[in-house]
């Protein structure tokens, strides 16, 4: 896996997740799904929960990600 991966498998997760999620529910699904990968990855390994918060931004740079606050949490939203 690499850094230019990450905005994908966001948007993976978040559809899994009904289009809106939280970045622990997000991480949680990328780890769940891509735990070998991401060990494989070199140092990516180590940043890849900053990473992805990276890609998000990008994500909302594009108009495809909204964030909101939900309970208190940060949450990440799908644009449709």
């Amino acid at each position: 896996m690499h850094r230019a991966d990450l905005p994908d498998v966001v948007v993976k997760a978040l559809d899994e997740l009904g289009g809106t999620g939280t970045v622990v529910e997000v991480a949680k699904l990328i780890w769940r799904d891509h735990e070998d990968e991401l060990r494989a990855s070199g140092d990516l390994f180590f940043t890849w929960q900053y990473e992805t918060r990276w890609a998000a931004q990008r994500l909302r740079d594009l108009g495809k990600l909204s964030y909101g606050r939900r309970g208190g949490k940060g949450v990440w939203q799908l644009k449709k």
